[in-house]
């Protein structure tokens, strides 16, 4: 990181040719040209649209599946968890084929939506099984206490389950929120227009046929980076009690 954040206050000449010794002079020009050449607001615009479009889905719908999981006895229960078990094992390189295809169809290629779709599904697998393995954890009384103040399934979900649940929403949210972000693959393949791109995919723009400035690649890597830092430093204390939360008993 420091290096990074030193050599994005050089000349692209002075980078390569002592990219380790500190800058002599602060030469901010590389953030001016991030800011203007490639508009990073938005790129940070569009990132935002997506991932946070993808964190509401994915804890969502991730949420009920873990709660019909978890919490009820169903006929196959223990196949759709191995299912969603085994799709974790399914990299995204060997989907994105297909994945391309439908959205081709579905006439989605160059629309938020077509990174959406396939971000949430990537997701999912991972977002159900942290929540469901939280909600096994909690005392079935609760629920029972629900029933007996005639509470039906939607309302012990809705007062009982989500507010204790809580710092597994939050783990799961940030996460997702992460890898949506830092989502290069994906949003390389399905987007084309240079104004719908998220953040990370205007690093591509930096190389051209006349060689790389890598001055500018560091300042923009600076402020791609600067948001996700800041996000998991506000937030550490969330991934830690989700990820141990229910780890001891008693």
């Amino acid at each position: 990181m420091v290096w990074i954040f030193q050599n994005s206050l050089k000349t692209s000449n002075d980078v390569i040719k002592s990219s380790f010794s500190l800058p002599t002079s602060l030469f901010l020009d590389n953030f001016g040209k991030a800011m203007i050449r490639l508009n990073i607001l938005r790129g940070y615009g569009n990132s935002l649209i997506i991932s946070g479009v993808v964190v509401g889905a994915v804890i969502f719908f991730g949420a009920l599946a873990a709660y019909a999981l978890a919490r009820h006895v169903f006929k196959g229960n223990k196949l759709v968890r191995t299912l969603v078990m085994g799709s974790l094992l399914i990299p995204v390189f060997a989907t994105i084929l297909p994945v391309f295809e439908m959205m081709s169809r579905l006439k989605l290629i160059d629309q938020h939506v077509g990174v959406i779709l396939p971000q949430i599904a990537g997701n999912l697998p991972f977002t159900i099984l942290v929540i469901s393995s939280f909600m096994e954890n909690i005392p079935k009384e609760l629920e029972e206490a629900g029933v007996m103040e005639g509470c039906n399934i939607w309302h012990i979900f809705q007062k009982i389950i989500v507010p204790i649940s809580k710092p597994a929403f939050a783990t799961t949210a940030i996460f997702t929120f992460l890898w949506s972000y830092n989502d290069l693959f994906t949003s390389l393949i399905i987007m084309r227009t240079k104004a719908k791109m998220p953040i990370n995919v205007l690093l591509t723009e930096i190389s051209s046929q006349y060689g790389t400035d890598y001055g500018l690649m560091c300042a923009v890597i600076v402020l791609i980076i600067m948001p996700v830092l800041i996000f998991y430093l506000l937030a550490q204390r969330q991934i830690v009690e989700g990820m141990t939360a229910g780890a001891i008993k008693g």
